[in-house]
């Protein structure tokens, strides 16, 4: 994987850029970066995977300083992006917020997207997660934490979303670098305050009307996004869903090869 940067319209964006052929853009979510799509995009084979990283987010935190960082503008960043790097129509891959981010820019520019690949997405009302929403309540105590007692929290927030203890110990170390060279508490005090349940009830009542190809998959044991949503996002979106028996909330990292499965069978359709 090819790691690039760029200044978009004044903002310092990062992604990694693999291979040729049909693009494919991959969404992350948070905690996490494009990092956790690294087992995934090996095994996408005939495409041009890029992995953008929200601003705020992973290496590019710097840049969402002062800066809104919502669900609803990480949309409007992305598009700026794609436009720098000259891709007009990929198919687009999200999971957790960067699902909610492809939604909402399917829903805005839906003649800009070829096809939709949701995992254990955010949408409706499905978030944020309660114990987001208790740190929410708090925002000064928990800006004012240091880094050390951000830590155990991190953890137990990427356990709980891991059936596979090997990768999940692998996940921890591989995001909370960012954190640690950024400043855990103040990075994460800036993305959940960004988080708001109105960017995608927004565009919700549009999900219907997009008749775009895809697939939702989904971890059926995720706690932090339940399966009643995937199966309403589904729905609504007219497009399967692939539960995974056991699986948790980072499916891309714990199951990478059911989900590059999905994005080669989307470019061959």
């Amino acid at each position: 994987m090819n790691d690039r940067s760029a200044t978009v319209d004044g903002i310092g964006m990062r992604w990694t850029d693999q291979g040729d052929g049909e693009p494919v853009v991959f969404l992350h979510g948070i905690p996490t970066s494009p990092r956790l799509w690294r087992h995934v995009l090996p095994l996408v084979t005939s495409a041009r995977c890029l992995a953008w990283e929200m601003v705020g987010y992973g290496q590019s935190m710097p840049a969402g300083r002062e800066r809104d960082i919502s669900v609803a503008s990480q949309a409007d960043y992305l598009r700026m992006w794609l436009a720098h790097v000259g891709i007009e129509k990929p198919a687009i891959v999200g999971h957790d917020l960067g699902g909610g981010v492809a939604q909402i820019f399917a829903a805005r520019h839906p003649e800009q997207v070829s096809g939709l690949v949701l995992i254990n997405s955010i949408c409706y009302d499905s978030w944020p997660i309660p114990s987001v929403k208790a740190m929410q309540r708090m925002p000064q105590a928990l800006r004012q934490l240091p880094d050390l007692a951000i830590y155990p929290m991190f953890v137990s927030l990427l356990r709980r979303g891991h059936d596979d203890t090997a990768i999940g110990k692998e996940s921890i170390r591989e995001h909370w670098e960012a954190y640690e060279t950024h400043g855990a508490a103040r990075s994460l005090f800036a993305q959940m305050s960004a988080l708001d349940k109105r960017d995608t009830l927004a565009i919700a009542s549009r999900l219907s009307q997009l008749h775009l190809p895809g697939t939702v998959i989904w971890g059926v044991a995720d706690q932090f996004q339940k399966l009643r949503y995937g199966q309403r996002l589904a729905a609504d979106l007219g497009t399967e869903l692939i539960g995974i028996d056991g699986g948790k909330h980072f499916v891309p990292e714990d199951h990478p090869d059911q989900v590059a499965a999905v994005v080669n069978d989307l470019l061959k359709a």
